[in-house]
């Protein structure tokens, strides 16, 4: 089991967050559970290559 960071936030009527390795893809929920269910589904797809074009970031360590 992994930890992933995401960030999220309430409008009226839906709970909206996204990756924080992966901030240009937001994804909703009408309850924060089914926002994270939502998000872990997105995960799959990331990690699985089915979004093309995915903005990754990384460290980079320099001497």
């Amino acid at each position: 089991m992994k930890t992933i960071n995401f960030t999220w936030w309430k409008s009226e009527h839906f709970y909206l967050g996204y990756l924080n390795d992966y901030p240009d893809y937001m994804t909703q929920g009408e309850t924060k559970a089914e926002l994270q269910e939502n998000l872990k589904d997105l995960l799959k797809d990331i990690e699985s290559d089915e979004i093309p074009y995915i903005r990754k970031t990384e460290a980079l360590f320099v001497a």
